[in-house]
Order: C-alpha cells, then sequence, then structure tokens
C-alpha cells in the first residue's frame, strides 16, 4: 500500500479520496435524517452533521485500511 490512487495519471491521496467519498455519504445520510424528522432530537445540528462526517470518514479509513 502505497497510500495514494492513481487517476488517470494524476495521483491523489487516498486520505482526500476517502474525505470526498465521506462527504457525499455524510449529505445522504443527513437528507435521510432530516426528512425522518431525527434533527428534532439533535441539540446542535453543524455538530452533529461534523461528528457524522468523521465517524463516517474514519469508517472508510478503516474497512480500506488493507488497500
Amino acid at each position: 500500500m502505497n497510500g495514494q490512487i492513481d487517476i488517470y495519471g494524476v495521483f491523489l491521496p487516498a486520505l482526500l479520496v476517502l474525505a470526498v467519498i465521506a462527504y457525499v455519504l455524510s449529505r445522504q445520510a443527513s437528507r435521510v435524517l432530516a426528512r425522518t424528522g431525527f434533527y428534532r432530537l439533535v441539540w446542535h445540528r453543524p455538530l452533529f452533521d461534523a461528528a457524522l462526517y468523521v465517524v463516517i470518514l474514519g469508517l472508510l479509513a478503516w474497512i480500506t485500511r488493507g488497500y
């Protein structure tokens, strides 16, 4: 594992790619949570969204640690 991903000759850090994927997944999860009314139970929505992003990014990094 070299920590880089080759996209048509451009080497990108693997963490950058995972961060973009985590952002997309967290936005989708946020929309689902908003539609279900879950945010009525949350004290500080921006803080919760940031924590959700970090958790998703951590899970993606943990899942792909072998690549």
